[in-house]
């Protein structure tokens, strides 16, 4: 686990950490799905691919997540890993293949409401990706 849930008044933040971006993006899900679900596993029962664009890095990041809360909410899909991750950074797109479970089966811990861009980035310093991201629940 390379994302740490750091102090926060009311919602949730965590700071995710990766060698790559793609590492960064794939340790920020798996700090969204522990936010909604705890640390519990969850089976690798489905297989999806999910396409996303955004305007810059932060709005891709802030549609990724966004995009795992939709599949919750529309289809009781609960993501368990990301398998493969494509980041496109000159036109800010995402290709990932991802499994996971359908919800009947999961507890939750949070009603995690929506990513939001309240004190978020995406830098790169001392050779690691740093990922900051706070969820409304």
């Amino acid at each position: 686990m390379t994302y740490t849930f750091l102090e926060h008044t009311a919602d949730v933040k965590f700071i995710a950490e990766g060698e790559t971006l793609e590492d960064a993006f794939k340790e920020s899900v798996m700090a969204l799905k522990e936010a909604i679900c705890g640390d519990i596993p969850v089976l690798e029962q489905i297989t999806k691919e999910v396409i996303v664009q955004g305007t810059n890095m932060e709005s891709l990041l802030y549609n990724f997540l966004e995009e795992f809360i939709v599949l919750l909410d529309s289809e009781d899909f609960l993501v368990s890993q990301v398998t493969k991750i494509e980041i496109n950074q000159k036109d800010f797109s995402i290709k990932a293949t991802i499994t996971g479970d359908k919800t009947d089966n999961y507890k939750f811990t949070n009603d995690v409401k929506a990513v939001t861009f309240s004190e978020m980035f995406i830098k790169n310093e001392d050779d690691k990706w740093k990922i900051q991201v706070v969820l409304d629940v």
